[in-house]
């Protein structure tokens, strides 16, 4: 294995398993589709990564995040539907992409391109993947009750726009580290499927985040060994690996 594979391996692994993990929640409330939006709107921060030569999660990262609060702002003023305002955000940083992105170098941003990983991106993945786990982890009774029925959890005494910005940020954080292995466009993907895979084999609330976390980073090294082998970008075929998990837990799946 050589040193660049296992940066690679070892981003892959910690960006996707955090992502599944997060997805379990995001698939509770029915947001998963919102992290493709948000990967579109890390594009013109990727685009601006791939024209001045440094990293593409960095470039994306700052994007993400205040996109991220601009919807949370605007869901507090304007009691709009978050998946409205994603929508309005979305639109917006796809066409402010396309104002920078150079077409000829547009493959790394669309699709991702892990293999070109250093060591500070690997160990940001690391750090910022499983950060992710433990706030989520620690916040994940709440952010179901929010997610379950809002006025219950004030009720609860739960404070309901913290622990949204709470969930909004760990979205961020895995939308613009997803951007090195996924690109922008698959997102989504990358937090629904091992998500929607686990909970059909899943009998119990802790099985199912355990699992999709599972799920996840096994798609992640199956498809950047694969693309090794082939010269296939890794992207598509980490989830092109998930799809087909979640294929083979159909049969078993809880009706």
């Amino acid at each position: 294995m050589t040193y660049q594979l296992a940066l690679s391996l070892i981003s892959g692994i910690f960006i996707a398993g955090s992502a599944a993990y997060l997805g379990t929640l995001m698939l509770s409330r029915k947001m998963a589709v919102i992290a493709g939006p948000l990967g579109h709107l890390a594009l013109p921060g990727a685009a601006l990564a791939i024209v001045y030569g440094f990293s593409i999660s960095l470039g994306a990262f700052p994007f993400v995040v205040f996109g991220i609060i601009v919807i949370w702002l605007l869901e507090i003023r304007t009691k709009l539907a978050m998946e409205a305002l994603t929508a309005i955000v979305f639109a917006t940083g796809v066409a402010t992409a396309f104002l920078f992105l150079p077409i000829d170098k547009a493959e790394a941003a669309l699709v991702g391109d892990v293999s070109k990983v250093g060591i500070y991106e690997t160990l940001a993945s690391m750090v910022l993947g499983t950060l992710v786990v433990v706030v989520i982890n620690r916040s994940y009774s709440k952010i179901m009750l929010i997610n379950i029925h809002e006025d219950v959890a004030r009720t609860e005494g739960v404070n309901v726009k913290l622990y949204n910005l709470i969930y909004l940020s760990a979205i961020a954080i895995t939308v613009a580290l997803g951007v090195d292995l996924v690109g922008g466009l698959m997102t989504a993907a990358l937090v629904a499927i091992p998500a929607a895979a686990a909970r059909n084999v899943s009998r119990t609330l802790g099985q199912f985040g355990v699992t999709a976390g599972l799920f996840g980073a096994i798609s992640a090294v199956v498809g950047i060994l694969v693309s090794t082998v082939t010269g296939l970008p890794a992207g598509p075929l980490v989830i092109l690996t998930s799809a087909i998990i979640f294929l083979a837990t159909v049969p078993v799946a809880r009706v």
